[in-house]
């Protein structure tokens, strides 16, 4: 995404139109779109020949391509399209750039702060008929997402979890016990922040679903919210719809208690259980 759109900046900046473009690399002016649109994969002779034409020094030339053939590597996750759909391998790949991550859970811990036994419980719940194989590669694939939070450059999380999250039974007491001290050792990390949303904060302006935010340190690539349903998913980048997803992340956040109060209500819970 961050390519294409540079690459657009430098055919705008050459004066090349569309069509132009096309015939610099003998293909249509709707590929040249997709290229810069991301639609499509960087082809390194494609984009060699359109610098070129745009009049990029070789210098630049050659760090543009290291970077297009850096870009053109599948993701870690690659080893894991058995087990992860088409719509939700966007997701780990923006979660894996991310500066800023921010959320809000009604239903469960979000999958980059959950143990292997929670994990599992849910698995194993949410994909009934698939195989004990299956199942481990799926809470395979969510672990080793959870790298990223020890990574120098991790991104910044800050989750806010409605207070069901933390009282809905998951895999039984045990599980359930180990999962909110789980949460307790996050709240040590530097770049973790985590609030609850209590019961008694009443009605909140997000209660229609769990959504995630994504910041990135690249000026060309847009804040984007992440919602999904059963069977797909729906990427939100509009500016106007992002600020109001934001807006109403940051009004939750202002009802949910302090961080100073979650590691006290997460050993609350786990007295009860």
């Amino acid at each position: 995404m961050v390519l294409g759109k540079r690459l657009r900046h430098l055919r705008e900046r050459a004066g090349v139109s569309f069509e132009d473009a096309a015939r610099a690399i003998e293909v249509t002016s709707l590929t040249v779109r997709r290229i810069e649109k991301a639609e499509v994969g960087l082809r390194i002779p494609y984009v060699k020949e359109l610098l070129r034409t745009y009049g990029v020094p070789a210098p630049e030339v050659d760090d543009f391509l290291s970077m297009a053939r850096e870009a053109n590597r599948p993701g870690w996750w690659y080893s894991y399209r058995d087990v992860l759909p088409e719509w939700f391998s966007a997701y780990v790949s923006l979660e894996s750039e991310a500066d800023v991550i921010r959320l809000y859970e009604p239903h469960y811990v979000p999958g980059l702060l959950q143990t292997y036994d929670y994990a599992a419980a849910l698995m194993r719940t949410g994909f009934p008929n698939e195989t004990q194989e299956e199942v481990d590669r799926r809470v395979a694939l969510r672990l080793k997402r959870q790298d990223l939070l020890a990574k120098s450059d991790a991104p910044a999380v800050w989750a806010v979890l409605d207070e069901t999250v933390l009282r809905r039974p998951v895999g039984g007491a045990e599980v359930m016990r180990a999962q909110l001290d789980r949460l307790a050792e996050c709240l040590d990390m530097p770049k973790v922040r985590i609030q609850v949303l209590r019961f008694s904060a009443g009605a909140h302006p997000g209660a229609f679903g769990p959504f995630h935010y994504f910041r990135f340190g690249f000026s060309e690539l847009p804040d984007v919210v992440y919602t999904e349903s059963l069977v797909g998913s729906v990427y939100v980048d509009q500016p106007a719809d992002v600020v109001t997803y934001l807006e109403v992340l940051d009004r939750m956040s202002v009802q949910a208690e302090p961080v100073s109060r979650t590691r006290a209500i997460l050993g609350e819970l786990r007295k009860e259980l």
